[in-house]
């Protein structure tokens, strides 16, 4: 199978490297040809002109975009090279509507779709050790998973398209909770005088003790959030978490809570760090 790739962020730099160490890796394409090129020349892959040029060339497409406009633009420009059986899988955080939306668009040129947000961070990303959570088909899913493999350790169908984002937007209030309670005890512990570095060493290993914990207290001992998930987009995807809940009715004040955390962290100028930062405004509970 031939793939190609469109989206070289932090996510999907990795993610396209382990298909090229898999063998699958035909082409690429991203909005910032400057990151494409040099991706390009450090795997001997090709380099689309256009997602349309990519997509004539490729049994599949990857995409890993940022938000659910660009999702939809992306697939607007590679439709006039799409043929028909060809098999788009996104792995952006978007919508479950946007995914339907998708589907729909692709299915006008006989093209397939799924929808697969990934989750486990740029390390995740590094080591194909993402958790994929697919929506589509089941025949369309079992064509993919090669593809998937390459990328992941824990792949998943959830159901039909939009299922995936589904169990993304669940994993994303999940993480929201997480890092808010790793931000607020390690604030504690902090104001209790503990030294922070044996907290973390001793609690990973405790009940308590996270994904989020053994990778991300570390940035708060240090003080510093390189950006692994930034805060702006952890926002976004909060907001989609947000509506979707509203369609039913609900608000939920874990994500309420931290929105407001974001906009604070974005409003100082913090947007684009880890969202481990939110450190940055627990610990001044205590001061």
């Amino acid at each position: 199978m031939k793939v190609g790739f469109i989206g070289l962020g932090a996510m999907g730099c990795h993610m396209a490297r382990n298909l090229h160490r898999a063998g699958l890796l035909s082409i690429i394409w991203n909005r910032s040809s400057e990151k494409a090129q040099q991706l390009a020349a450090d795997l001997g892959c090709d380099l689309a002109a256009s997602p349309a040029a990519l997509a004539e060339r490729c049994d599949a497409v990857v995409l890993c975009v940022a938000a659910d406009a660009d999702v939809l633009d992306v697939i607007d420009q590679l439709l006039p090279g799409a043929a028909a059986g060809l098999l788009v899988l996104d792995c952006s955080t978007v919508s479950s509507a946007t995914a339907q939306q998708a589907a729909t668009l692709l299915a006008t040129r006989g093209a397939q779709f799924l929808d697969c947000p990934v989750s486990g961070g740029t390390e995740g990303a590094r080591d194909a050790a993402l958790a994929i959570m697919v929506g589509g088909s089941e025949q369309v899913f079992q064509r993919a998973l090669p593809v998937l493999q390459a990328m992941g350790r824990t792949i998943t169908r959830f159901g039909d398209t939009g299922a995936g984002q589904a169990a993304k937007a669940t994993n994303q209030i999940m993480c929201a909770g997480i890092i808010r309670a790793i931000a607020e005890a390690m604030a504690f512990a902090q104001a209790q005088g503990l030294p922070l570095d044996q907290v973390v060493d001793t609690l990973s290993k405790g009940a308590g003790s996270s994904w989020y914990f053994v990778n991300r207290a570390p940035n708060m001992v240090r003080g510093s959030y390189p950006a692994g998930f930034r805060v702006r987009l952890h926002a976004k995807d909060l907001r989609i978490c947000r509506d979707m809940a509203a369609a039913h009715g609900v608000q939920l004040p874990v994500i309420e809570t931290l929105l407001a955390d974001y906009a604070q962290l974005i409003a100082e100028g913090h947007g684009d760090e880890d969202i481990s930062a939110v450190y940055r405004l627990t610990e001044r509970l205590f001061a």
